[in-house]
């Protein structure tokens, strides 16, 4: 092992408080696994503030580097579908909850848990994805698996000021649907149509009370980052044989809603699970977001940190104030 020093940004629990902080590492220090990858980069999605934080007990065990996703270089591999010098990208997993992740200029990991970096992305674009893109992805690929098309009603995203949001109300409008962007941040209007949104509403045009089970049709399909109220309100105003995919809790966990828009109309709600998600999907997934994501409107919702910045932003993301995706540079 190389006696080289490199930095990582580790959280730990002392007397039942969680700190961060970047630290200078050897080898020695990296958990099992069977490829080691010098990162380039990492990015900052809604799990990594809750793991920076201490909260929802995202991390178990510590101390622990955070980071579900990393782009880089590999430099050693026991394994023989890597080799040296390989690209490689790394979302989900367990990485940067139950195993290092990507807050740390090198990762050790399972060979099994990579994917060659996409042919036609950088390092740095694969994270501008990252988690928050991928599940975009796999949030459209399942409305339309569920017979979701363009021309049709609109197709709403909640959230969509954030880092899933803002894929996923890309990845539509360049896919043809109508889309229709629900946000409570009325200062970035104009940044979601200038992803493609054709309508911007406000979150409480979704989620205002009522005690109707049902009210007008009015949506296709949805991408529910949200949660909680926010998701109830869309159930009830979704049209025969829709679909809902979500994928958010940021608004909640808990669902107080009927049974109508399930017997009555035909709704789908659809779990979209990234992490564990298999290989041969992942692909699929990775091979969609080359084609269909545009670079400029990739660019335009991408901004960059160092890793002595995480935290900070960390705090923002929870607090919903971080727009679309923040890539971390753990060289900077």
């Amino acid at each position: 092992m190389s006696d080289e020093r490199w930095k990582a940004l580790v959280v730990d629990q002392h007397n039942g408080a969680v700190e961060a902080a970047v630290r200078e590492l050897s080898d020695d220090a990296l958990p099992a696994g069977d490829v080691v990858v010098r990162v380039a980069y990492s990015s900052l999605n809604y799990k990594d503030g809750l793991a920076m934080l201490g909260r929802n007990k995202i991390v178990r065990n510590y101390p622990m580097v955070p980071g579900v996703d990393l782009a880089g270089t590999v430099e050693q591999s026991a394994s023989p579908a890597y080799r040296p010098g390989d690209q490689v990208v790394l979302t989900g997993w367990g990485v940067g909850e139950r195993h290092w992740g990507g807050y740390a200029q090198k990762a050790r990991v399972r060979a099994d848990w990579l994917v060659p970096l996409p042919e036609g992305l950088t390092a740095r674009q694969a994270m501008a994805i990252g988690t928050a893109g991928f599940t975009a992805m796999m949030s459209v690929m399942a409305l339309e698996e569920h017979r979701v098309t363009p021309g049709g009603r609109p197709v709403v995203v909640t959230g969509a000021a954030g880092g899933v949001g803002s894929t996923a109300v890309a990845l539509l409008a360049s896919r043809g649907y109508p889309v229709t962007a629900s946000t409570g941040r009325a200062e970035l209007h104009d940044y979601l149509r200038s992803l493609g949104a054709s309508q911007v509403v406000g979150r409480e045009d979704i989620s205002g009370p009522t005690d109707r089970p049902l009210l007008s049709e009015r949506w296709a399909g949805a991408v529910d980052t949200v949660g909680g109220d926010t998701l109830a309100g869309l159930l009830r105003s979704m049209a025969y044989g829709s679909s809902v995919a979500v994928c958010g809790l940021a608004g909640g966990s808990a669902l107080s809603t009927t049974v109508m828009p399930f017997i009555l109309r035909g709704v789908n709600l659809l779990g979209i699970e990234s992490v564990m998600c298999p290989r041969e999907r992942r692909l699929q997934v990775w091979d969609r977001l080359v084609r269909e994501l545009r670079p400029d409107r990739l660019d335009e919702m991408t901004q960059m940190i160092p890793l002595g910045e995480v935290e900070a932003w960390a705090r923002q993301i929870l607090q919903g104030r971080v727009r679309g995706r923040v890539v971390v540079d753990v060289n900077a």
